[in-house]
């Protein structure tokens, strides 16, 4: 069985949706590290209008491949 330190477990707080801050980031481009950082500061700084600003970010993501494998 899989366990997470304290600092991957935190991230866990906010529900999943169909988008988030590190896959508008970077996705496969950032380190394990670097997207529970990006979590991490979605979780402690959640706001609306960040929600849709990655909203409006995910569009170019999805269609520029960016970060994708």
């Amino acid at each position: 069985m899989a366990t997470y330190d304290v600092e991957a477990h935190r991230r866990l707080r906010v529900r999943p949706g169909m988008t988030g801050l590190w896959q508008v980031s970077g996705r496969s481009d950032l380190s394990w590290s670097e997207a529970i950082r990006l979590d991490l500061y979605y979780v402690d700084n959640w706001s609306m209008l960040q929600d849709v600003s990655i909203l409006a970010k995910t569009f170019s993501a999805v269609v520029g491949s960016r970060g994708a494998y």
